[in-house]
């Protein structure tokens, strides 16, 4: 286990699961500093109740420079790299931020932490860089075959690392999550924007037909199967997260519905997302056997998102102004 006094530095860390990560770190002590740029994602109050915690520097990982200054003054033993920016319609829109945070951001951050000689750097990745499958499961050899500009740029960010890794024997871990959902998460996810609009009786956009499955897993479960790794993962190894839960985009839809009282009705089928990837599903072995297990299935997570997202609505209205 990580020792308090072991020096944790945290991109993106005032996002959706960096900040639950960091939430769940501090608990236990440890010595963290954070990067964030606060994108239109990022946001301080989800760390506000561990803010005088932690070191914050509001920094974009592209400066590679400032970023310097950062590693000369922590001098981190570990890197959590959870920065990056992750929404599959804005990258079809518009790729070039893709491309400068996700592959740009990473490779500044790989040439920093070797030239300071971090011992170790985590890189948190996608289950979207394996393409979509319509049946069986994504082991982590599988071939990864990106299908939007958002999971090319993820992949692209991997086979930086992995070049690192061979080229220069860099300590570096790759993660895969499966999709995330729960308190505090941005309003353009699927899960909060069925929230957001039911709540206040707007129309849900669903993709085609909502066929499209998905497999669901709760954030603090995430940042704790992270935490798993960063303790126990070996150096050079990619590791699965998911929650073997899932479940067709409009069964989850009627389910979030039906919880909160609100009618199917307010569904609407919208055209399809170019490429829309088919489904999603992770094989999950390898973090088994460090003795990770998910702790919140797919219904009591989904009771705290609705509980805290009533509470919160305020501030997902915010986030889309």
């Amino acid at each position: 286990m990580l020792k308090t006094s072991h020096k944790i530095l945290i991109t993106g860390g005032a996002g959706f699961i960096g900040s639950e990560f960091i939430r769940q770190s501090v608990a236990k002590g440890l010595s963290i500093s954070v990067i964030d740029k606060l994108s239109y994602a990022g946001d301080l109050e989800r760390l506000k109740d561990v803010r005088n915690k932690i070191q914050f520097y509001k920094t974009d990982i592209c400066h590679k420079s400032q970023l310097e200054q950062i590693f000369k003054k922590e001098k981190p033993e570990t890197i959590i790299h959870f920065a990056a920016e992750t929404h599959v319609d804005r990258s079809i829109h518009d790729a070039n931020p893709f491309i400068q945070t996700n592959i740009i951001g990473t490779q500044n951050l790989i040439d920093l932490s070797r030239e300071y000689k971090v011992k170790k750097f985590f890189h948190i990745s996608t289950d979207e860089v394996y393409g979509d499958s319509k049946k069986g499961q994504f082991f982590e050899d599988s071939p990864i075959k990106p299908n939007n500009p958002y999971s090319a740029t993820k992949a692209a960010a991997e086979f930086l690392i992995k070049a690192a890794i061979r080229t220069y024997q860099f300590p570096a871990i790759i993660i895969r999550p499966s999709n995330n959902y729960g308190p505090w998460q941005y309003p353009e996810k699927f899960i909060p924007v069925i929230l957001m609009k039911a709540l206040k009786n707007n129309k849900i956009p669903v993709y085609g037909k909502g066929a499209q499955i998905r497999e669901w897993l709760y954030v603090g479960d995430c940042a704790r199967a992270v935490d798993t790794i960063v303790n126990k993962g070996k150096i050079a190894e990619t590791y699965n997260i998911g929650s073997y839960f899932e479940r067709k985009n409009l069964d989850t839809a009627k389910t979030i519905l039906r919880l909160i009282g609100k009618p199917f009705s307010l569904i609407e089928f919208v055209p399809d997302r170019p490429g829309h990837d088919f489904r999603y599903s992770v094989n999950c072995d390898k973090l088994l056997k460090l003795g990770w297990r998910p702790k919140i299935d797919f219904d009591a997570g989904i009771d705290q998102t609705i509980s805290w997202a009533i509470k919160h609505l305020a501030w997902m209205n915010k986030k889309l102004k």
